[in-house]
This record gives C-alpha cells, structure tokens and sequence, in this order.
C-alpha cells in the first residue's frame, strides 16, 4: 500500500496526485491497524501488485511498517551512492525530482533494456513491463500475464533512476508470483 499524503477531498474523489514528497510502501497488516479507505481528513491509500510496482512509482519502503526493507533499502541506497545521505528527507528529495514532470504526469527515464536489475519497470507497445531475468512480464492489476523475451537497445523507463540503482545494488525487491524469473 503506498501513501504520498491526503489526496482526496470529503467526497472520495481525487484533487492531487501527491502532497508530500515522502512517498512510502506500507505493509497491508500491521500491529492490527485497520483503516477505512479514504477516510476525509486522512491520507489516501494507493494499492500496488507489488513493491516491484511500488517502486516504479517512485516509492520507497516505510520506516515504520517495514523497517527491515527500509534499513535494507537504505543500505542499498549507501552502496549505490556513498557519497548521498540516507536520511530519508534526503532519499525523498532526490526521489521527487525524478517522479514527476508536473502533477498526475510521470517522469520517465532511457535505459539499455538488457543492463536493467530485476524489479525495474519499463514501458513497450505503450504497455508497463516488470523487467524479470531474460523476460519482461506484463503488468496488470491481477498479476503479470504475458511474458516475452527482453529486448536489446533503448527503452523507456518507468522506475526512477536513483531507485534502479538501488536494486543494482542488491535491494531485494518483492515481486508478485506471476513474474517469476528464470
């Protein structure tokens, strides 16, 4: 579950893509918290597959729900940029800037298909792929359906470039079943 702050107003209906740069994937179940879904007032509750989809959107693990994976992520962060903070105020500022071109539209990113880590995001035939092994795996709200064979050259990318360095260096991202790699 990701949270980027309170965007919806008291009738339900979304009036931002995002208030805070501190965007986090929370666990679904923690300590018996239970949350009414877009209660007025409070923050609004965006649902991935999976954290590899998480991540693609630009959201990092949760201190609090997840902190192992955020100690995790943080370790990977410190490997791939020793020179950067891994404050979190530091992570999300860098971050920010590479989610987004303007409110509700992405900022995407080229990459070499076939240099991507596991767990990245990329976009062919207008469709978002999860890059797994030698396949790319279609991303649909059900799980991954259809798997064709990476491609070599350029590809549009869709999980921010600081975040695919950190699975470079090893964050062990969780993927949903259906794209398994070989």
């Amino acid at each position: 579950m990701g949270n980027r702050g309170i965007l919806h107003g008291a009738d339900r209906r979304v009036v931002r893509d995002w208030q805070v740069r501190r965007w986090i994937a929370c666990r679904l179940q923690f300590r018996g918290r239970h949350r009414s879904v877009m209660q007025p007032g409070s923050y609004t509750e965006l649902f991935f597959l999976d954290e590899a989809a998480a991540l693609a959107d630009g959201h990092r693990p949760c201190a609090e729900c997840r902190h192992a994976d955020y100690v995790a992520f943080q370790g990977a962060w410190r490997s791939a940029f020793p020179d950067r903070s891994t404050a979190a105020d530091a992570m999300d500022g860098i971050l920010h800037a590479e989610r987004r071109v303007r409110p509700f539209v992405k900022r995407t990113h080229s990459a070499d298909a076939q240099s991507l880590p596991d767990g990245s995001y990329v976009v062919v035939d207008e469709r978002a792929w999860l890059v797994g092994g030698k396949w790319l795996h279609a991303w649909s709200a059900g799980g991954y359906t259809e798997h064709v064979p990476r491609p070599s050259g350029s590809v549009t990318l869709l999980t921010p470039p600081s975040i695919v360095e950190v699975l470079r260096a090893g964050y062990p991202v969780d993927m949903h079943p259906t794209g398994a790699t070989e």
